[in-house]
């Protein structure tokens, strides 16, 4: 059992890690912090860029001679491999830490063993420490590896009675600008941003990000007819854009990739390996009802960011379509992780609950 003195140090770490979020994809987001022989802080540092010096590097030079005899607490397992840095478990033996305290084990067999190679040099590992808050913070990364496709996350804004457009179809604006300038925020940490064509036609969005933050996220359009317009903002020069059509669909103006047709519309899953391939850690899939229903029907979706406004309409378009759900036991359960007023408006984050045993059972 990790002490409380380990949980806090962790902790920090955890925090400096997020710090990285939008800037290190396809690489993980880490921190590190760094104690001297006394138990003091001695330095500290995160994975700030892509092909930049990792988390436990920065940190080792913010605490120099003083990491000798130290301990290092780093988020996710130091890796072992030589890419466009050298081997972080070698940068912590060259510094003479004595002991390193790792959160979550590295699942990518090009890098592990990190943790290996530490103990053969006579260093202590304690492993396991603040697990589950150090791969909530990685989520994204952790499923591009262990699941091969990008971390998938739902967004919609909507009124308290879940509608995202009056009857008239008017939609600007449900929130308020505070809760607007949030999903900017959220754009800025994403790796690609997707649209259905029917929020193309009706909205001509850019799916960009307000203001410009580092590399901007690919934008991706499902448009199995291939019906997306030349002159649209989406394929404006502000970022690259992606169009999903269905084999046999022609489109000269884009970038497009050809994917199967399926009962419910394109291959959602060959999309997803497209991407992957693309080096897609995370996806924002952001309108509309049809698309959100698709990707939920196919059990696509990671996690749910809603912005609800204390407003009432009554009547208009759902924020959520069909979803594959036709009696209440196949109901799509979620379990709130954040829930936090973003000026008058209310954000939550949910994620899928775990099956039960009796559906592990059912679908056997």
């Amino acid at each position: 059992m990790a002490d409380q003195p380990d949980i806090a140090h962790m902790r920090r770490a955890v925090a400096l890690a997020s710090r990285g979020l939008g800037t290190t994809s396809p690489n993980p987001v880490v921190g590190c912090v760094i104690l001297d022989a006394d138990g003091e802080p001695a330095g500290e540092g995160f994975h700030e860029y892509a092909g930049g010096p990792h988390a436990e590097v920065n940190a080792l030079r913010a605490a120099g001679e003083r990491a000798r005899g130290g301990t290092a607490y780093v988020t996710l397992e130091p890796c072992d491999h030589t890419g466009r840095t050298g081997p972080c478990s070698l940068a912590l033996i060259e510094a003479g830490v004595a002991r390193v305290v790792i959160a979550v084990g590295d699942p990518n067999p090009v890098a592990s063993g990190g943790a290996e190679r530490l103990r053969r040099q006579g260093i202590r590992v304690d492993t396991g420490v603040l697990t589950e808050a150090a791969e909530a913070g990685n989520a994204a990364w952790l499923t591009f590896v262990r699941r091969r496709r990008p971390y998938v996350t739902w967004k919609f804004a909507a009124t308290l009675d879940g509608r995202s457009a009056a009857e008239d179809g008017t939609s600007k604006w449900i929130t308020s600008a505070e809760a607007r300038a949030d999903v900017h925020r959220l754009r800025g940490e994403q790796d690609a941003i997707l649209a259905g064509i029917g929020t193309v036609l009706a909205d001509d969005p850019q799916l960009t990000v307000r203001p410009p933050r580092g590399r901007p996220p690919l934008r991706v359009v499902l448009d199995s007819e291939g019906r997306t317009p030349p002159g649209a903002r989406v394929l404006d020069s502000a970022a690259p854009t992606l169009i999903a059509v269905a084999e046999g669909t022609e489109v000269a103006h884009a970038d497009v990739v050809r994917l199967a047709r399926t009962p419910d519309g394109i291959d959602l899953d060959g999309l997803l390996a497209e991407l992957y391939r693309r080096q897609v850690v995370s996806l924002l899939v952001e309108g509309g009802p049809v698309v959100a229903g698709s990707f939920l029907r196919a059990g696509l979706v990671d996690q749910v960011v809603g912005y609800l406004a204390p407003a009432l309409l009554g009547s208009g378009a759902a924020a959520l379509g069909p979803a594959g759900v036709t009696t209440i036991t196949d109901t799509h359960r979620l379990i709130f992780h954040e829930i936090s007023p973003i000026g008058p408006d209310l954000r939550f984050i949910a994620r899928p609950a775990p099956p039960k045993e009796t559906d592990v059972h059912r679908n056997r």
